[in-house]
């Protein structure tokens, strides 16, 4: 296990929402609040040593939040870059390890990331969430993996350290990511 208190929350909210439109999708109003203020609130209670937010073209104020926020200037790099960000910014603080969330999966539990923090073994960890069938964020890393995080290039992110790595399974419900306009229309008719 790995405590949170030694473990770094890295938020990536620096896509460009492509499939989304032309509207910022964070921003996005669920239950009365941005779409991205879900995971913000559902984990505000867990005691990271640190929260990294990596943003780029929002206007949301994540700061405000209680995190660090981090400028991704290029976006269009892919993920890879916002995890690299992130992850440089985790190393400097001394942490153990990171989870990597999403701000785009508002479903996401406090508990299925303790499961994800109860599950890790060491400084080479890597436990990604599961639906059962196909591995996914959020995802933790050991500070063993940060040099190979920070290696990445591209859109595909961390997807083949998670494919290797251990699964904890969520309800699919949990696990939801709001790609586009009709994700997010899915996800409303679910409360």
């Amino acid at each position: 296990m790995i405590a949170p208190q030694d473990c770094a929350l890295v938020l990536l909210a620096a896509g460009r929402s492509e499939r989304f439109g032309d509207a910022d999708k964070l921003q996005e109003s669920f239950l009365g609040q941005p779409l991205a203020f879900h995971v913000v609130t559902a984990l505000e209670d867990m005691p990271f040593k640190a929260r990294i937010a990596v943003c780029s073209n929002t206007d949301l104020d994540f700061a405000s939040r209680g995190y660090i926020v981090v400028q991704n200037g290029a976006p269009e790099d892919g993920m890879s870059g916002s995890v690299v960000l992130g992850v440089a910014a985790a190393r400097a603080l001394g942490c153990e390890a990171v989870v990597i969330a999403l701000a785009d999966m508002p479903r996401v539990t406090a508990a299925h990331v303790l499961r994800l923090l109860d599950a890790a073994d060491g400084p080479d960890s890597v436990v990604a969430s599961s639906n059962g069938l196909h591995p996914t964020p959020p995802a933790l890393f050991g500070a063993g993996q940060f040099s190979t995080l920070l290696l990445l290039e591209g859109d595909s992110g961390a997807r083949d350290l998670i494919r290797a790595g251990r699964r904890v399974i969520a309800p699919e419900a949990e696990l939801l990511d709001i790609d586009r306009p009709e994700d997010l229309e899915r996800l409303r008719a679910l409360v």
